[in-house]
């Protein structure tokens, strides 16, 4: 995997590139579409190619191990094969599915076992282990198995968590560095930088991970309970201290302002499922700013559903009609909310790719986040 940087935004983080993997060019700052189980929810890969223009998806380590399971993404060629999809993808190492599991899971510096939400099962995560899955796997972008570490942790309890995870890391690298990918394509694999919202422990996590050397670095355990202002303090204190010439991962951010903020402040790739659950549920975010399409004020609204929106769906239905699908329970009211806003979120990194280039970016972030995050 290779990364250029192509434009700098003169008043603030913001920065453009280029990542070129064997699956395809990804240009950043991007926003990547979440297939946990080998699907975006309710979105054809025809239109994840041509109206949303996704140049990368994720796939979920914890979720992909249980079902469909390795045996069957080996023996297919892997999970590009296995869902007929031919541009890069990435894994998360399902560190923070298990780190969702409170209750059924134990941790220990080996790994975690954890219990199968699917049928009660046991099952254990090693960082070697976690290696061999995701190889199986197959994804261009592997992320290390860590420990997500909760957002109102005490000190004492994120520290042990970080010094874990470093150890993880090392371990995982090892067993990275021993191995080769199985199907006759590079994959690299992104340290994860922990920390919880403590300072000292970000720097100590940035200094470990970036003395591994790795194309490309993420950033972890944000947006999972702190206050929105730490998560921004921690980007403005991590982002300068990762290299210049590396892409860095924001992990499962977020909304749409969090995005703008997050590029601002040296962010290159993000995933949330936000979009479509969301979206399913009937929230759509737009040019204008957030919709519930339940409400009965679009009753009659017979107004595209974001007239300033780039996708397909945007121009071809009535606000009036997606209401109705809503109140009728009918399953194309969640296809069409989720392809409108994954099109909006890669529509609105497109956008600030532009105005990176032009040198304008920040006077049309401050702007644009305001009116986006207004509610309708």
């Amino acid at each position: 995997m290779k990364f250029v940087k192509t434009a700098q935004d003169p008043q603030s983080g913001a920065r453009c590139g280029v990542i070129t993997t064997d699956h395809g060019q990804i240009e950043t700052p991007i926003f990547m579409p979440v297939g946990t189980v080998g699907s975006v929810k309710g979105v054809y890969h025809r239109d994840l190619k041509e109206d949303i223009q996704a140049q990368i998806i994720l796939g979920n380590t914890y979720h992909l191990y249980l079902r469909p399971g390795l045996d069957t993404l080996k023996a297919t060629g892997g999970l590009h094969k296995f869902i007929s999809w031919d541009r890069p993808i990435l894994t998360d190492s399902g560190g923070f599915q298990v780190f969702s599991l409170t209750g059924i899971r134990k941790l220990t510096p080996e790994g975690c076992t954890f219990s199968s939400h699917i049928d009660g099962s046991r099952h254990t995560f090693t960082p070697e282990n976690n290696v061999d899955t995701q190889r199986i796997i197959g994804a261009d972008i592997m992320m290390a198995f860590d420990e997500c570490c909760p957002g109102d942790a005490d000190y004492n309890y994120a520290k042990k968590s970080l010094l874990m995870t470093q150890n993880w890391l090392e371990r995982f690298l090892k067993r990275f560095d021993e191995t080769e990918p199985l199907y006759g394509y590079s994959q690299t694999v992104f340290p994860i930088v922990q920390g919880c919202v403590y300072p000292e422990l970000r720097k100590m996590a940035v200094e470990h991970a970036v003395a591994q050397d790795r194309e490309g670095y993420a950033i972890g355990g944000l947006a999972v309970g702190e206050p929105t202002e730490k998560m921004y303090e921690m980007l403005e204190l991590v982002c300068p201290m990762l290299p210049d010439d590396r892409p860095r991962y924001l992990m499962g951010v977020g909304t749409p302002a969090n995005l703008l903020e997050g590029i601002a402040r040296g962010v290159d790739m993000f995933d949330c499922v936000m979009p479509t659950r969301n979206g399913r549920n009937g929230m759509l975010f737009t040019w204008n700013g957030i919709m519930n399409m339940r409400n009965k004020k679009w009753e009659n609204d017979f107004t595209p559903i974001d007239p300033d929106g780039a996708s397909f769906v945007d121009h071809t239905y009535t606000k009036a009609y997606l209401r109705h699908l809503f109140i009728a329970g009918e399953m194309f009211a969640a296809m069409i909310a989720s392809e409108h806003n994954l099109a909006f979120y890669l529509d609105l990194v497109r956008e600030a790719r532009n105005h990176i280039a032009a040198g304008d970016f920040k006077v049309w972030k401050d702007v644009t986040v305001k009116r986006i995050m207004t509610r309708l």
